[in-house]
């Protein structure tokens, strides 16, 4: 879309996207994670809060996403069942309302009877990171208790492209120095084991330093080694199959967006999933009668770029953030949606 069509998509009441973090807790702990565990799984009185306001909004709204995140989302799928049941039932009684909902997940607790019954909830969509082949995989995304996980994530995406669920799965491919060597093989895989089905496709994802506390001994792949890569990488995705797919980021961020929340599992208000310790992103509250209480001096810097068409702005709110001299520095994080 060109900015004009972009900047009405983001600045419409008649569209709401959520993301819900229904825990902050993981069953993993990958070595570039940013994330510090510090919140538990979502209370009731937060629950209701999210069920309250949509509620208030449900009758104004043409488009309603809600996308899960976490930590792990599956580990706290009560909430998710339970908001999401709350969703479709008061969309029924709205029959015009376009309700989408998608999931970010390791996929190691996504069997098929799961995904089958959060189908029924309106999740149909995931994404699902990889970093190689088992070896590789194994030494980075690594569960709490120190075990592996590449085994029962691949078994669940094989049941899943057996299945019939009316679902789609994004494979996010991490790539580091360390796992390039075993990338052309390990996509080649990939593509010939899952895209071949239209409900998979790929993204290739090269990892960052985002915050984590690994992130000064965490080698990540050069700005001007990235294109030739990833050029590589998507021919290897590409050969010998009309129907594989590269998964496309889209041009403006979600947290750019005035009608996207980032509501965390104890209720505060956000709008970046990846600066979560960033005072800067906590710009509200959400009460348990459904009411927002936002801070517009700190929500305000997240919508900068719309008045003077800044693709740059836009495209990541949090790079170039106005900063006081007493706030902390920014992550230096680059793009990261």
């Amino acid at each position: 879309m060109g900015f004009q069509e972009e900047m009405g998509a983001a600045l419409t009441d008649r569209a709401l996207h959520l993301i819900v973090l229904p825990t902050e807790q993981c069953n993993f702990r990958c070595t570039y994670c940013y994330e510090d565990f510090t919140v538990g799984h979502m209370q009731p009185t937060t629950v209701q809060g999210i069920k309250r306001l949509l509620d208030r909004r449900m009758a104004g709204l043409e488009r309603l996403n809600v996308s899960w995140f976490g930590g792990e989302p599956l580990m706290a799928r009560a909430v998710v069942e339970e908001i999401s049941a709350h969703v479709v039932a008061a969309a029924a009684d709205a029959p015009d309302l376009q309700y989408m909902s998608d999931m970010t997940t390791n996929g190691y607790l996504l069997g098929v009877p799961v995904a089958e019954r959060l189908a029924e909830l309106g999740i149909r969509s995931y994404q699902i990171s990889l970093d190689g082949p088992e070896a590789v995989h194994d030494t980075t995304r690594v569960r709490a208790n120190g075990g592996s996980s590449f085994r029962q994530i691949w078994r669940n995406l094989l049941a899943i492209r057996d299945s019939a669920l009316p679902i789609g799965v994004i494979l996010r491919c991490h790539l580091t120095p360390a796992n390039l060597p075993s990338m052309p093989d390990f996509l080649a895989e990939v593509r010939d084991t899952f895209l071949d089905d239209d409900r998979f496709s790929v993204s290739l994802k090269p990892v960052e330093r985002m915050g984590g506390p690994n992130d000064g001994t965490m080698d990540v792949l050069s700005n001007e080694a990235r294109t030739d890569v990833m050029a590589e990488l998507e021919a290897v995705l590409s050969a010998g199959a009309s129907t594989a797919r590269t998964a496309m980021g889209a041009e403006v961020c979600y947290a750019s967006r005035p009608n996207s929340l980032v509501i965390r599992a104890d209720g505060r208000i956000g709008k970046c999933t990846v600066a979560l310790t960033d005072p800067a992103n906590t710009v509200g509250q959400l009460l348990p009668d459904g009411k927002l209480k936002i801070d517009n001096t700190r929500m305000s810097p997240w919508f900068r770029g719309w008045a003077d068409q800044d693709w740059n702005a836009v495209r990541c709110p949090y790079v170039g953030m106005p900063r006081t001299a007493s706030e902390p520095p920014l992550l230096q994080i680059g793009r990261h949606r």
